[in-house]
């Protein structure tokens, strides 16, 4: 008996690693035979799991979703992982999760062997959150899950969206994919009023159903959608938008610049381009300047004036030279 609840063990395991196995490949890897297998599938299923089945040369296993929550086989890393993850979501951007993560941290402790929970009681110790209040950028969980299943369904949204300025209008979009930042999350999607993919910071949606009928997906902006986010909201957002050589490679630029200041390309192994943008070009120069980094102006060419006006501006502000 116990030589069987450990290979039922070990075959639920494989199962939730990969969405498809053969009977063959299982019986292999737990070295029974496919009938073995089969009894084992069915045991799976009395205990509650949704093992499905198909036959066929192209036939299998697979775990699927069932009408209630059976047990879950995490191993130590992925269990520590769960554990780290659900201490921190408190401090994330969505709203609301903090009592939730807490009970669901409170059950998977009880659970874990001591070894993990030493562990994990360390990394809690030795570690101190920075956590201010909530941000009003933090959006709820139910509007996350509304806009995802929009997506997923391919049904049109309906809602008000408020601007940067502070100017609300209707808005209605075929949704495509949800971006997420480390404080933030944006909606893309097609704005049917502007004829145009539109970028939406989920913070600002006020979801205003019933909303509209189901469309045909359109072919999205870009394959990289978090990269056009990125360069959405640091660069064509601005009046005033500059290209710029940094001479230091881009792991080293990205550790100073986040997604929402600009975006990085790599030149060669000793630098990369910056593209940016501002409301003047004296702010995006002061910006640059601040990064602490030698660079180049590329475009626009109106920068370089000012790039030489701050040079004589800072000549005269040293004074007249003591040794002269």
């Amino acid at each position: 008996m116990l030589e069987t609840s450990a290979r039922l063990l070990r075959l639920l395991s494989l199962l939730q690693t990969h969405r498809d196995w053969s009977g063959r490949d299982l019986a292999e890897r737990l070295g029974v035979s496919p009938r073995t297998v089969r009894r084992d599938m069915e045991r799976l299923r009395e205990l509650g799991y949704p093992v499905h089945s198909t036959s066929g040369t192209a036939g299998g296993y697979q775990l699927g979703a069932g009408a209630r929550l059976p047990p879950l086989l995490l191993d130590d890393e992925e269990a520590v992982a769960v554990a780290v993850g659900l201490r921190g979501a408190a401090g994330g951007a969505i709203a609301g999760i903090g009592d939730s993560s807490a009970r669901a941290l409170a059950k998977l402790e009880q659970v874990l062997p001591h070894r993990l929970r030493h562990r994990v009681g360390a990394l809690t110790e030795a570690t101190v959150p920075m956590v201010g209040p909530r941000r009003e950028t933090a959006v709820g969980p139910e509007v996350l899950t509304e806009l995802a299943h929009a997506c997923r369904d391919n049904q049109q949204l309906r809602f008000r969206y408020e601007t940067h300025q502070g100017s609300s209008s209707g808005r209605t979009v075929e949704p495509h994919r949800l971006v997420t930042t480390h404080h933030r999350w944006y909606l893309v999607g097609w704005d049917l009023g502007r004829d145009d993919w539109r970028t939406f910071r989920v913070d600002r949606i006020v979801l205003t159903p019933p909303h509209g009928p189901r469309f045909t997906p359109r072919t999205p902006p870009a394959e990289d959608l978090a990269a056009w986010v990125s360069q959405g909201v640091s660069t064509r957002v601005y009046p005033e938008q500059v290209t710029v050589l940094l001479r230091v490679p881009m792991e080293r630029a990205a550790e100073s610049i986040s997604m929402s200041a600009g975006t990085l390309e790599p030149v060669d192994g000793h630098s990369c381009l910056l593209r940016t943008g501002g409301h003047s070009l004296q702010a995006v120069l002061v910006h640059v300047l601040m990064l602490g980094h030698d660079f180049e102006v590329r475009e626009p060419a109106a920068l370089r004036d000012h790039v030489a006006g701050l040079r004589d501006r800072l000549d005269r502000a040293l004074g007249p030279n003591p040794a002269l």
